[in-house]
């Protein structure tokens, strides 16, 4: 059973743009178009209506989406199971997570894994982190990287690796920021904070735990910028644009700390727990279940 051309559908259904949905398939944009077209045709409706300016779903379209992702996930499952019979699993595992987790956490999780189960064969995604969850969400990868959420969703399951403190960042050379940002007393702490140019996520579990810092702070950020991807927050500090907040390990692996100092203000920001999401029912697949308990 060929399942390429519905892996390619929720490429296109996820991103809505031939060019983004092209590279995530590794292929050209025209071979995309190809494939599904082939794939409307084998149907007899269109899944996507699309113009020079945008990519849109169909009611077909967004009918078709259960459907591939369960037709996806049932043969992962029969094909891995049929294989246990022969002790060797082979096949396709998909794996999502940021550059930086890529070689602070996953080298040494897929060395394991690859020793152990050298027939199975991972495409490695990289992104930014915040996505993580979504792409679980949406059946678009087995295994994400991220960081753990108040509250799980529904069908999503969390197995932790490791935790990171969550760090203020000012410019080395910028003592007027770092003199505002570790100043004590409470009253001029406000004043000064309102006063600090700050790099934020656009989104996600660090953005929240920033906002909710100076809400018990009372202060409104002044925000210079709202940025996706941590890395991009440590450039931007390092240039002199403002004070940044940002996970230890990125922090420790990028190239620019050296260009950066970290700022002590009273109240510390508090940990997040970095780990795996995957969806529940993707443990019935033999290759997710077998790379989920490697690290169990």
């Amino acid at each position: 059973m060929d399942t390429k051309n519905l892996k390619l559908f929720l490429n296109l259904a996820e991103s809505l743009h031939f060019g983004r949905a092209s590279e995530m398939s590794h292929l050209s944009v025209s071979a995309l178009s190809r494939n599904i077209m082939q794939l409307e045709d084998n149907l007899g409706v269109k899944l996507f209506e699309r113009n020079n300016r945008s990519v849109t779903l169909t009611k077909a379209g967004k009918d078709f989406i259960t459907y591939a992702k369960d037709a996806i996930n049932q043969w992962d499952i029969i094909r891995a199971s049929l294989q246990e019979n022969s002790h060797t699993l082979s096949g396709e595992l998909s794996v999502y997570c940021s550059v930086t987790a890529s070689y602070s956490f996953l080298y040494d999780i897929l060395s394991n894994f690859r020793l152990k189960y050298p027939q199975i064969e991972i495409k490695l995604h990289t992104g930014d982190s915040e996505h993580a969850l979504s792409k679980t969400l949406s059946g678009s990868e087995d295994i994400t990287m991220g960081a753990l959420p108040d509250k799980l969703p529904q069908g999503v399951v969390f197995q932790s690796i490791a935790s990171s403190e969550l760090l203020f960042i000012a410019p080395r050379e910028n003592h007027r920021l770092i003199y505002l940002a570790n100043e004590q007393r409470i009253a001029q702490l406000q004043q000064n904070w309102q006063q600090i140019p700050m790099i934020l996520s656009e989104q996600g579990i660090a953005r929240k735990m920033a906002n909710d810092w100076f809400d018990k702070l009372q202060v409104s950020p002044k925000i210079y910028a709202q940025v996706a991807g941590n890395e991009a927050i440590v450039s931007m500090v390092s240039l002199g644009f403002g004070i940044g907040i940002v996970p230890k390990i990125v922090l420790m692996n990028s190239p620019l700390k050296d260009t950066v100092t970290i700022v002590t203000p009273p109240n510390k920001l508090p940990d997040f727990n970095i780990g795996l999401f995957t969806l529940e029912k993707k443990l019935k697949n033999p290759l997710v279940a077998a790379f989920w308990e490697l690290e169990a």
